[in-house]
């Protein structure tokens, strides 16, 4: 097993390099492996987290958010092991740090309440029961720096006057993205906003309704991003752009196409470019919704959960396409070092190299609590199993 308290940086730093420079060139000479952690797993990780800082500390004070980022970027990029820049930053390389307000932070905008669960991250309660099912509505859309919002603006604007007197371990900080940038999706916030249960009840028994929501959701979205793109100095229609939306795993093909597609349609429309290679993320098994996805909105990059069949997802989908996926999240908490070593093989001998696109990852989003040795026992099989 690696030992990573004596772990060359300088040579893993050399050979990432090489490994992304000819998978981007077309030319990969082995699968790269990211992965991909939240502040969560941060968070409960007591040999990261040895404040014990909770999420409410951490949400609610712009300086603990802005240090607590910094501190868990140090710690993985010398303990998580994957194709990643790895040991302090170099060579006018930053500490980068986001406001991040997690995946609450869309329905907290359109007004439902903020809880805390201990040993979870934060969450909101639906706010559109049978009885109140018009208000927003009636509301109309919400300004896009109001509510939560108001306090990302607050944060960034912090954030960016604390990053230029602050360093740590002798490396300066960027502040890079703001929670209200992107979006988890328009079916998921009506999830969110009605429940899961009630809104698919809803695309059955009231779809009028339904498609209202949608369509509210949907236009507040493209206004946010908008004039958040715009308050920032971003490309408002940029050539590469990325979206998710988790909940379109509760639906078939023709709901989705009905449903949700044209909703999908109208954001991809307004928020990229009009030949933008487009990315999703989709949690769950939403597979079967891949080939559509594809075809009617340019999309080129699936990051996948589970549970799905990769390599027939990649013959599906054809030569072009890159989709990142791999061991079960859960698997890789529990699992011994030698247990995931031969869960990368099989998949790696799976198929899933054929169209020499794919990109090995956790699937999806790494639990507390994962050993980093059963990570770097995934990196060393990608590394011996996923040559070219």
């Amino acid at each position: 097993m690696v030992d990573l308290k004596n772990y060359d940086f300088v040579r893993h730093n050399q050979e990432v390099k090489a490994v992304w420079d000819a998978y981007n060139a077309g030319r990969p000479i082995r699968v790269p492996m990211i992965i991909g952690t939240s502040t969560r797993y941060f968070i409960f990780n007591e040999d990261a987290n040895p404040q014990n800082i909770t999420f409410k500390q951490y949400i609610e004070n712009p300086d603990t958010m802005f240090e607590c980022q910094v501190i868990f970027n140090d710690w993985s990029r010398h303990h998580i092991l994957c194709d990643q820049m790895m040991g302090l930053p170099q060579d006018g390389e930053f500490w980068n740090v986001g406001v991040d307000f997690q995946n609450f932070y869309e329905a907290a905008w359109f007004g439902c309440p903020v809880y805390y669960i201990e040993g979870n991250v934060p969450d909101t309660r639906p706010i559109l029961d049978d009885n109140h099912k018009n208000m927003l509505f009636d509301k109309g859309i919400p300004d896009p720096f109001s509510g939560i919002m108001a306090k990302a603006r607050e944060y960034y604007e912090y954030f960016q006057t604390k990053a230029e007197v602050y360093s740590y371990k002798g490396v300066k900080v960027r502040v890079g993205g703001v929670s209200g940038l992107g979006t988890d999706g328009p079916m998921t916030v009506a999830c969110n906003l009605r429940g899961a249960a009630e809104f698919c009840m809803d695309l059955v028994l009231d779809p009028e309704y339904a498609h209202k929501l949608l369509s509210y959701i949907t236009e507040a979205t493209i206004q946010r991003i908008q004039a958040w793109r715009k308050y920032m100095g971003l490309d408002m229609y940029p050539d590469l752009w990325g979206f998710a939306d988790d909940s379109i795993s509760l639906l078939s093909c023709e709901m989705y196409k009905e449903f949700i597609l044209p909703y999908h349609k109208r954001l991809c429309e307004a928020l990229s470019a009009p030949h933008a290679v487009r990315s999703i993320h989709l949690c769950g098994d939403a597979s079967r919704h891949f080939s559509l996805i594809k075809r009617e909105l340019n999309v080129y990059e699936f990051d996948t959960g589970f549970p799905i069949d990769l390599a027939e997802v990649i013959r599906e989908l054809g030569p072009k396409v890159r989709v990142n996926g791999g061991p079960h999240v859960e698997f890789l908490r529990t699992a011994s070092p030698e247990e995931v070593r031969q869960e990368v093989r099989r998949i790696m001998e799976s198929g899933v190299k054929s169209n020499k696109r794919f990109v090995l990852r956790e699937a999806n989003n790494l639990a507390p609590y994962t050993p980093v040795v059963n990570i770097a026992a995934m990196y060393e099989a990608c590394k011996e199993y996923g040559k070219y």
